[in-house]
């Protein structure tokens, strides 16, 4: 008896250490730190840019509204948006109302609108011949660098450069060129005005007056259709050339100071390959809007022009919507790493290494990023 109250004592001792043993190892286990899964990556060189993205729209450089020169009956205008028209060709007709012609005050109009418009004659020629000189510099320029680019004696940089202010040169040329081609058709415009409001009487009224293309290019739209009575300056038709196009950005004014002229920019989003641009003007003034999320946000009208050859954009057209990717820091040797990877611990910027089975921390110091990847100055080497 005495034997088998033993064994049963030693029985529950043993079932009692078991348990107490469990129950360590469960709170042992519950209260051991949990092991933190982490992803590594190794520190390498690619190519790296800083960029702004912003969505743009294309537009005809230059455009021009026609209007009725005087107060009349229009015919019906028949052309269709995207025709294209030749300078001078005829776009409809106007027969000038009889009021006109005795209108003293119509007549001292019609005088001031011929001074105003050979005034600005005068100065759109200017701007041709001050257009001109620059073009020719521009031009003796490249082909100064072009001759020090086959020696070697500059880089690809200095080449491209010169290159986007010789288009660049021909573009305001080309659009000069076009304000001198409108401000003739007006000066024509205000001549015919003057002639209808000195006429005398009846039998020396103009019965029809052609309304006829300023400029060669294409009609952008149709303001007026139906036939009918029109006012003097009544806007017509918009006629604009859709092969000379630029691209207008909206960016927000705390990007647009970092965003200087003549800074690379690469076009997506279009539906083609990717256009390069580059930025002609920051607008000075900024404005209001608001955002689709109900946020007020000051924003910046930024002009850019394409530098890609006109075959490469040959489908674009006026008013598409394009992604602008502004390039303002660019590297295609640049040792990286993931910018998630880098902390800040007392001022200093640190990234975890592993060192073995250990995992240590190093301080680094870090160069430009584009929100995913940042440049690694010092602190690692590649690998």
């Amino acid at each position: 008896m005495t034997e088998k109250t033993q064994h049963g004592r030693r029985a529950r001792s043993l079932f009692w250490l078991l348990v107490a043993v469990a129950a360590v190892l469960v709170v042992f286990m519950a209260l051991r730190p949990q092991p933190v899964w982490v992803e590594a990556v190794t520190a390498q060189r690619q190519a790296l840019e800083v960029t702004i993205v912003e969505e743009g729209q294309t537009r005809v450089q230059d455009r021009y509204v026609v209007s009725a020169p005087v107060n009349g009956y229009l015919r019906r205008v028949e052309l269709q948006v995207g025709d294209r028209v030749e300078q001078g060709q005829l776009l409809t007709r106007l027969e000038p109302l009889r009021s006109e012609v005795l209108d003293a005050r119509s007549r001292a109009e019609a005088d001031a609108r011929v001074a105003a418009a050979s005034a600005a004659l005068a100065a759109a020629q200017q701007q041709v011949a001050a257009a001109e000189a620059d073009q020719l510099l521009a031009g003796s320029e490249l082909q100064r660098v072009k001759r020090l680019a086959e020696q070697q004696l500059v880089s690809e940089e200095v080449l491209q450069q010169a290159e986007a202010t010789a288009q660049r040169t021909s573009a305001i040329l080309r659009s000069a060129r076009f304000g001198v081609d409108v401000a003739r058709h007006e000066l024509q415009a205000a001549k015919m005005r003057l002639t209808i409001s000195a006429a005398s009487g009846a039998q020396g009224v103009t019965e029809l007056v052609d309304i006829s293309s300023p400029v060669s290019g294409a009609v952008l739209q149709r303001l007026r259709q139906s036939e009918g009575v029109v006012t003097s300056g009544q806007a017509l038709l918009e006629i604009g050339d859709p092969e000379a196009l630029e691209v207008v950005v909206e960016v927000q004014s705390f990007d647009a100071v970092r965003i200087q002229p003549g800074v690379a920019v690469r076009l997506t989003g279009w539906g083609g390959e990717p256009i390069e641009a580059q930025v002609r003007t920051v607008e000075p003034v900024g404005y209001t809007d608001v955002s689709a999320l109900g946020v007020e946000e000051q924003r910046v009208r930024v002009v850019l022009d394409l530098m890609s050859p006109r075959e490469q954009w040959a489908l674009l057209g006026d008013g598409y919507r394009v992604d602008a990717h502004f390039i303002l820091w660019g590297g295609d040797n640049v040792l990286v790493i993931p910018a998630s990877s880098v902390f800040r611990e007392n001022g200093q910027q640190s990234v975890f290494v592993i060192d073995g089975e250990r995992v240590v921390q190093q301080d680094v110091v870090i160069g430009q990023s584009d929100g995913f990847l940042v440049e690694l100055l010092q602190g690692l080497n590649e690998g």
